[in-house]
């Protein structure tokens, strides 16, 4: 399977090869609950041609409080494949915030073994402002076969948090605003404590993205890195609010040069609603 050297592709890229037979595309779209869009809804009325809708919830482990963690090997392969993403596919995943939960399912494939995927940079938003087309109605994939690879060195769990916030060894980095990160904001999902996780450093989304939401060129990510106290040499793991813009980091680390680096799947959902869990407020010490 195609190792890409670089996690992006340009909507120029894209468009030059709509037609390859390889390739598949994905809608990944998702927003928080609050604002009271419908992705799935938004899909049918405009996505790139040929693209499937990849729902970030609907394929996630239906056993966890926590939302859209990622599945089993098994239920991920049998949703995909449906969608007509399998083996050889050079998936390119796109989302109609420019950068987001899009990285959360190239996370995902990546997880399951899966490295021949792409993230669209500058999502739909781009497509759309650059006059490309877009079409309707519902997607209509043939199903292919799915093998599911699972990739634990790039997952983190609760327990491996634990250790790692106690011990040391890798490096934490928080995608939150620097106001929830403080502990000056409000989570916006009830029952959370504010604050973060004692050793993390902060790098928000906002960030890693330029004003088109693409994101950022090597040398300003870099640099990004570097003044949040990050050393892009050492092990990391990322977290955020449910494990969506943690995967941006991710993205941005695969830039840098570093492929394997982790995301912790609960992120403060799950370490924000614990009762024993350790949490530090203020700027990052």
């Amino acid at each position: 399977m195609a190792i890409p050297s670089d996690p992006l592709v340009s909507t120029a890229w894209l468009a030059d090869h709509l037609d390859a037979p390889d390739v598949r595309v994905v809608d990944a779209s998702w927003h928080m609950p609050a604002v009271q869009r419908d992705p799935g809804k938004e899909f049918l009325a405009a996505h790139i041609p040929g693209a499937v809708f990849f729902d970030i919830d609907d394929i996630s482990d239906e056993t966890s409080d926590l939302p859209h963690m990622i599945p089993t090997a098994v239920k991920f392969a049998s949703k995909v494949k449906k969608l007509g993403l399998g083996d050889g596919s050079r998936i390119v995943v796109y989302d109609s915030s420019g950068i987001l939960p899009a990285a959360r399912a190239w996370w995902h494939f990546r997880a399951m073994g899966h490295e021949d995927v792409v993230v669209l940079d500058g999502g739909l938003p781009k497509w759309l402002a650059e006059g490309r087309p877009v079409e309707d109605g519902p997607a209509a994939p043939q199903e292919r076969h799915f093998t599911p690879r699972w990739q634990a060195d790039i997952y983190r769990s609760l327990e491996q948090m634990r250790d790692i916030v106690g011990n040391g060894g890798e490096q934490v980095i928080d995608a939150r605003a620097a106001g929830r990160f403080e502990g000056q904001d409000p989570e916006p999902r009830a029952g959370l404590r504010s604050g973060h996780m004692p050793g993390a450093r902060n790098i928000p989304l906002s960030a890693l993205l330029a004003s088109d939401a693409t994101l950022l060129p090597t040398d300003q990510l870099k640099t990004v890195f570097e003044k949040a106290g990050v050393d892009i040499g050492r092990p990391v793991v990322s977290t955020c609010g449910s494990g969506i813009t943690a995967s941006v980091v991710a993205l941005a680390l695969f830039r840098l040069g570093q492929p394997r680096s982790a995301v912790y799947d609960g992120s403060w959902t799950e370490w924000g609603g614990l009762a024993d869990t350790p949490v530090a407020t203020g700027p990052a010490g």
